[in-house]
């Protein structure tokens, strides 16, 4: 390989428990392993600027590369509205040949997961944390099933808990994933503008379905249309994009005729605002728990208020020293992110993981050309 004789004796001197341990809990766990490089490894994903080098994951892996996969992402506090628009969202694109992606999250993420199954097609889980973690707990049902017709995979190893760093980094996986990636509800700061952001910056596709322009839960879905992003009323407008590249993969006797066409059970669970996982138990797949409805219920929906702004100056000492860096590049203003780059000396995938970080945290904001700024109070 080349290696000179400092780096091999440093390579023989490492401890290799720490991947022993890991390859016991995988064999316990019954997760399989992934590298970048195995054939198997989708290569959209790896293509893109800093792709996990190990996947680790439970049931099966889709065709990534030969299908539409479709990203379906959005706030944990969703409406009633928002509910139904991702599971039927996911029903349509799973109904029409698509594989829908998603975090397994609270609300629009859990909806459109739960729509694709319904359907009786595979969805794909992204997790914040080991693919051994059912996260939230709530979606243990949504989870055993995934696992049994579709997808779960993580890039942490097994056992690492879920914590607010993960969720931004796993990102990156659902957008490089997929062909495109669809925003059904998102408010001002929601993390799915993020992921949105990354399938920009990764050249995919941008989708977002129109909400109430009054509701707070839609300002930020709403802005993606108003900068370009392509507006969507059913899943058949989002894989009609992908008709020429999948034309041996895409259904398109199985769109909807019309925006509503969706079963009549899920319809009117929307009407009542009751729990809409209870079509599950009637899905094409044989469903083996009873209880889909229940784990998945009320709490889909999170009442809990938003963070406050976060002070550039209180929050200092909980950075990471990458962040730190380059908070201290920007406080004399706002900069080129190739300039900050030049200054920090940091590596482009590390920079972008930072800058997400920092973006989430509300310490940082973007701006039109490839400039960032430190965020002010109003």
């Amino acid at each position: 390989m080349g290696l000179k004789e400092d780096a091999k004796a440093a390579l023989l001197e490492k401890d290799l428990t720490s991947a022993e341990e890991i390859l016991e809990a995988c064999d316990r766990e019954k997760l399989h392993i992934l590298t970048c490089q195995d054939a198997a490894y989708p290569a959209r994903l790896k293509n893109i600027a800093d792709p996990p080098i190990v996947l680790y994951y439970k049931g099966r892996l889709p065709d990534f590369d030969g299908s539409p996969v479709i990203g379906v992402v959005g706030t944990r506090k969703a409406s009633a509205y928002g509910l139904t628009t991702a599971k039927r969202m996911g029903y349509q694109i799973a109904r029409c040949g698509g594989i829908v992606v998603s975090g397994m999250a609270y609300g629009i993420d859990g909806m459109a997961m739960a729509g694709a199954l319904t359907a009786g097609a595979p969805a794909v889980g992204v997790l914040g944390c080991g693919a051994d973690i059912v996260y939230p707990i709530s979606n243990r049902a949504l989870f055993r099933d995934t696992e049994e017709y579709g997808c779960i995979l993580s890039e942490f190893a097994p056992g690492t808990p879920p914590a607010k760093w993960t969720f931004p980094k796993r990102n990156r996986i659902i957008s490089g994933l997929s062909c495109g990636v669809l925003v059904v509800e998102a408010p001002e700061k929601s993390g799915a503008l993020i992921t949105a952001r990354l399938a920009a910056e990764q050249g995919r596709d941008v989708f977002a379905v129109p909400g109430n322009i009054d509701q707070p839960s839609f300002v930020g879905s709403n802005r993606l249309l108003r900068d370009g992003a392509i507006m969507v009323s059913s899943g058949w407008d989002v894989l009609s994009e992908y008709e020429a590249l999948f034309p041996d993969k895409i259904r398109k006797e199985d769109a909807p005729a019309r925006q509503t066409a969706y079963p009549d059970e899920v319809r009117k669970a929307a009407e009542e605002e009751k729990p809409l996982l209870k079509v599950a138990q009637k899905s094409r797949l044989p469903r083996k728990n009873a209880n889909l409805k229940k784990d998945l219920a009320p709490q889909g929906i999170d009442k809990t208020p938003s963070a406050p702004y976060s002070d550039v100056g209180s929050v200092r000492p909980k950075l990471s020293p990458e962040e730190q860096t380059i908070v201290d590049a920007l406080s004399g203003g706002e900069r080129l992110v190739d300039d900050v780059i030049a200054e920090t000396g940091l590596s482009t995938g590390k920079l972008l993981s930072s800058l997400t970080m920092l973006e989430l945290k509300g310490i940082l904001k973007r701006l039109p050309g490839k400039r960032i700024v430190l965020s002010r109070k109003l």
